[in-house]
C-alpha cells in the first residue's frame, strides 16, 4: 500500500533552507512579488531560476543526488511539518511507501531532503504564500513508475486536484478519504466519505483512524 498525505503550513523550527550563491536563505513562496520586505531571505518559486541557470526545483533535485552531503541541514519530508501524524505514518508504513503532496514542490518523497517553504492551496492564507488551482508547475511525482499497490490519500478538498494529475498514470486503485458534505471531483478514484465534527486539518484524524484499523479501505 502506498500512503499519501498533503503537506502542512507549520514547519520544524531546525528545519534548513536552501541559499543562492551569496549564502542567502531562499524562502520558496507562491508570489514573491507580494512577499513582504527582507533583508534575511530571498524570495523566490521552486521554477524560478536559480544562478546556475536552472530551476531552484532542479536544483533541489541534484542536492538529493547525495543526501549524506546536507550542508544547509535540510530535513526529510517526513520530519519538516510539525504534526506527528507524519511520524506516525512512517513509522507504520515505512519511508518506501509513504509520500507528502507538496503544493511547492509535488509528490515527493518522505526521505526527500526538503527545504523550508510557504506555500499552500489554502484561501485562508496570506496572498503570496497562495497557489492557485489552475497554474500549473514542474511539479515532481516521486511514485514508482510501475506499480499496481492501492494509493491512499488523506488531504484536503483543496489538493485532491494535484493529487488526481500527479497519481493519473498509477495502475493500482485510488482511494480519497473526504468529509466535505459535497464529494470532491476526483475523477477514476475511490471515494471515502470520513465523518467527523472537524473542519480543519480533519485528514490528521482520518490517517490515525487508519493506522489504527478504525477505518479501511
Amino acid at each position: 500500500m502506498i500512503v499519501i498525505i498533503q503537506c502542512a503550513a507549520k514547519k520544524n523550527p531546525s528545519a534548513g533552507y536552501l541559499r543562492d550563491q551569496n549564502g542567502r536563505q531562499v524562502s520558496f513562496v507562491a508570489d514573491p512579488e507580494r512577499a513582504p520586505l527582507s533583508r534575511e531571505f530571498r524570495y523566490a518559486r521552486p521554477d524560478d531560476i536559480a544562478e546556475t541557470g536552472a530551476t531552484w526545483r532542479t536544483e533541489l533535485l541534484k542536492y538529493n543526488e547525495t543526501p549524506s552531503h546536507n550542508p544547509f541541514g535540510l530535513l526529510p519530508a517526513w520530519q519538516l511539518y510539525m504534526n506527528p501524524t507524519y511520524k506516525l505514518l512512517a513509522s507504520k508504513y515505512g519511508f518506501e511507501q509513504l509520500f507528502i503532496l507538496s503544493a511547492g514542490w509535488g509528490l515527493i518523497s518522505a526521505k526527500f531532503l526538503t527545504p523550508v517553504y510557504d506555500i499552500t492551496f489554502s484561501g485562508s492564507a496570506d496572498a503570496y504564500k497562495r497557489r492557485r488551482q489552475k497554474e500549473i508547475c514542474s511539479d515532481l511525482c516521486m511514485l514508482p513508475d510501475i506499480s499496481e499497490e492501492p494509493v491512499v490519500f488523506f488531504g484536503g478538498k483543496d489538493y485532491v486536484s494535484l493529487f488526481c494529475s500527479l497519481t493519473v498514470r498509477h495502475n493500482g486503485a485510488r482511494h480519497v478519504f473526504y468529509n466535505s458534505q459535497t464529494p470532491p471531483e476526483a475523477p477514476g478514484c475511490v471515494l471515502r466519505k470520513y465523518t467527523t465534527t472537524m473542519r480543519t486539518n480533519w485528514h490528521y484524524k482520518c490517517a490515525q483512524a487508519f493506522v489504527n484499523s478504525e477505518i479501511q479501505i
